[in-house]
């Protein structure tokens, strides 16, 4: 079945796809990409929320789960690390199974960690059990990869940034309303009931997976992406875009899960129950997931590469100033400075993952100038480029495990989280110096439009 179809229409499966065809664009593909956008972000977000579950469940822990700081940091972490690892399986599965097919399978999967964590948090639960079902929510955390491969395939170049950042913003935003819903858990039915949070999502994962299978298209040209992970990993931008991704979604996902343990540990006069700090930890979250489509908007108009260099000078400041805050004890400063590091760290998100196509892009178009097929050339640009975002969005999530060992070992070995800061400080650092050496420093290597 081919793409031309009405706004209403949903093809299942569309084998002729040209988005950068202005005529077939505007007649038909940018309703059925529109429509494909809306429900792979529904799916998304519930999918971030079920991945970052345990940033909120961790406050219900109280004295009656004998747990320390340092083992619910290690709560936080292995979601993130299991969703990190799922991310390269989740852009593969898009290319075998589908778009569509895969987003209801992978909404679905969502079920598993939201009713294991119904059953077993109670007092009087093995730290062990904690651990392993804990360890299931990083299902969720795959959920971006497939989709992102997925929606980078429907839009033209042009739009890619506002597309990508759309998907990936609204992803994000799962983060700070599962703490919204776990203040609202707190503040009324109290501590003492963890598991009427995971059981919140219970319907909702249906309704995005059922959302998914009325309304979403598979692309069949993404069945020629299987090959893609094996080029992109012998490219050198790969591992440049990985590590400026490790710097912005890292930074996101590690402060999101981390920054209410960090608030009740550093500042635990303030923050003596866990409601005190529910009320505070969505706020950066929430700020970071909104502007994440501005930053993919200002890298269509300004270039994804010197948004993100000067993303980065922003955040070492940021960083700078969290620091100072904690030697100061200044709760204020450290509230805006981490505020701050988590709106730059979502503008950042968008601006790097608008670089990646637009890295293939240049290469399509060498070739093209060197005698290439211009067709084959831009499908090749394609599949690299959903590759590439999967294997990025990977890498970029083991950011925030690190982010959660650098503070579980701050606050062991110095009882604040200093040293932490000062290892941010750093690689924002490393990261704007890499921004401007490979992507706008002149040279006759650096790739054209980035």
């Amino acid at each position: 079945m081919t793409a031309v179809a009405t706004a209403g229409h949903v093809a299942r499966r569309i084998d002729e796809w040209q988005p950068e065809d202005t005529d077939f664009w505007e007649r038909a593909g940018a309703r059925i990409a529109r429509r494909n956008l809306v429900f792979s972000v529904l799916s998304e977000h519930i999918g971030f929320s079920v991945w970052s579950l345990w940033s909120v469940l961790v406050l219900f822990l109280g004295p009656a789960y004998h747990i320390d700081a340092a083992g619910k940091f290690t709560l936080t972490a292995l979601p993130t690390a299991l969703g990190a690892v799922l991310r390269i399986p989740y852009t593969f599965a898009v290319a075998r199974f589908g778009g569509r097919n895969w987003t209801v399978f992978s909404a679905l999967l969502l079920l598993v960690p939201t009713v294991l964590a119904g059953i077993v948090l109670r007092p009087g639960v093995s730290y062990g059990t904690l651990l392993l079902v804990a360890s299931v929510a990083g299902v969720g955390g795959g959920n971006f990869a497939s989709s992102m491969a997925n929606i980078n395939a429907f839009y033209p170049q042009r739009l890619k940034g506002w597309a990508l950042g759309i998907n990936a913003g609204g992803g994000n935003l799962g983060v700070p309303v599962v703490q919204l819903l776990g203040l609202l858990v707190l503040a009324t039915a109290g501590a003492a009931h963890p598991r009427l949070l995971p059981l919140v999502y219970l319907p909702l994962v249906i309704l995005a997976a059922l959302g998914a299978a009325l309304r979403m298209d598979n692309l069949g040209a993404l069945r020629n992406d299987r090959g893609a992970m094996r080029e992109v990993a012998r490219e050198p931008h790969t591992w440049v875009i990985s590590a400026l991704y490790i710097g912005t979604f890292g930074s996101f996902i590690g402060f999101g899960f981390a920054f209410g343990q960090v608030l009740q540990v550093q500042f635990h006069q303030q923050f003596d129950t866990a409601v005190k700090a529910a009320y505070l930890t969505f706020l950066g979250p929430l700020l970071g997931s909104l502007i994440r489509p501005l930053g993919g908007l200002l890298a269509d108009r300004f270039g994804g590469a010197r948004v993100t260099c000067w993303t980065f000078a922003a955040m070492a400041a940021g960083a700078g100033t969290v620091l100072e805050a904690s030697r100061l004890h200044s709760l204020g400063l450290f509230l805006a400075g981490f505020t701050t590091l988590f709106v730059l760290s979502g503008l950042g998100n968008g601006s790097t993952y608008k670089m990646i196509p637009a890295i293939f892009r240049a290469k399509a178009q060498a070739e093209v100038a060197a005698g290439a097929d211009q067709a084959l050339a831009e499908q090749r640009s394609r599949r690299r480029a959903s590759a590439l975002i999967g294997l990025a969005g990977a890498i970029g999530a083991f950011g925030g495990v690190l982010v959660n060992i650098a503070f579980r070992q701050s606050f062991l070995s110095s009882h604040n989280g200093d040293g932490a800061y000062l290892a941010f400080l750093g690689y924002y650092g490393f990261c704007l110096l890499l921004t401007w050496v490979v992507y706008l420093r002149a040279s006759p290597r650096r790739p054209a439009g980035v």
